[in-house]
């Protein structure tokens, strides 16, 4: 049984006597992220488009605390769109340095190219023009649009999934893939001003991240305490797929890590002795070489010579 109701948009269940009426529930959780909100640099109104689509980019699979000295560095050296569109792929991969996921960075690359080609240099501001850019999905699309332009989107990060399934459904965690229950409960308590939505958007992701975390979340701090549906049930325990941590030592990723930290560092090409020389296993490092260069991450030179995308 839900703890919040919702808008009549979408059918909810009975509400419980001590549920929230949707303006409470928003005044709530927007008085809680004024008090709370860490101070980002993504966030502060100086922060142009492009940085805050640098920083949905970094941010995803990565925490913020290795994101920030990363996200400083990349705007500093491209700070629009056109400037990392005029420079090498492959450079971008070399400032990604090790934040993970690089191909991240060449599908930044990528969209700034297309910003600058099609775009007049500028990140559009309408939600199916960002998601017509290379590597801008449902969520980075409604991030963009909501966090930069301040328009009313659902933005449905990790967070946000978990906040809404405790509080709302009475589960510990959401399902492993986002569902059209999901969006219908999300598009149901997202606020109707477009500027106070946005801001529901990201305190509802601050709640998740500093509050309602995955593991041990804080739930006597949390401002949602007495009305969050999940409390009420007595916390049961997740029921669902068992969620596996993503393992690293020893897989095929940590290789890819390891060859690809040769070539950022190296400033030119490398010859195979030198990448055959960071790992022992001969079998899982041609595996992790050719995954890597059928990513375009590297490229090949020649025989046995490669260096990062030109």
């Amino acid at each position: 049984m839900a703890a919040i109701t919702v808008t009549p948009a979408v059918p909810a269940p009975a509400a419980a006597p001590s549920a929230l009426p949707l303006p409470v529930l928003h005044s709530t959780v927007l008085g809680w992220y004024e008090a709370n909100a860490r101070d980002l640099p993504w966030r502060t109104p100086e922060a142009s488009p492009w940085a805050v689509m640098v920083s949905e980019f970094m941010l995803q699979q990565t925490p913020v605390k290795r994101v920030l000295p990363a996200y400083r560095a990349w705007l500093e050296r491209w700070p629009t769109p056109a400037d990392l569109a005029a420079d090498a792929p492959g450079e971008a991969v070399r400032m990604w340095g090790r934040l993970g996921y690089p191909r991240r960075a060449l599908r930044l690359h990528a969209a700034a190219v297309a910003i600058t080609e099609g775009h007049d240099g500028q990140v559009p501001d309408d939600h199916a023009t960002l998601l017509s850019l290379p590597g801008v999905g449902e969520y980075t699309a409604a991030a963009v649009a909501s966090f930069a332009f301040r328009q009313r989107h659902v933005v449905l990060d990790t967070n946000v999934r978990r906040v809404f399934a405790r509080a709302v459904t009475g589960v510990e965690y959401p399902a492993q893939a986002t569902t059209a229950a999901e969006r219908r409960t999300a598009t149901a308590l997202l606020p109707d001003a477009a500027e106070t939505a946005a801001t529901w958007a990201v305190g509802v992701m601050e709640l998740g991240a500093l509050v309602c975390t995955a593991r041990s979340p804080e739930c006597g701090g949390c401002p949602l305490f007495s009305h969050c549906a999940w409390q009420r049930a007595g916390c049961p325990p997740y029921e669902g797929p068992a969620r596996r941590g993503q393992s690293y030592e020893g897989t095929d990723r940590q290789v890819r890590g390891k060859l690809l930290a040769v070539l950022r560092d190296a400033h030119g090409s490398v010859e195979q002795a030198r990448l055959d020389a960071v790992w022992p296993d001969a079998v899982q490092r041609a595996r992790a070489l050719d995954g890597l260069v059928a990513d375009g991450l590297i490229e090949p030179v020649e025989q046995g010579v490669y260096r990062l995308p030109q």
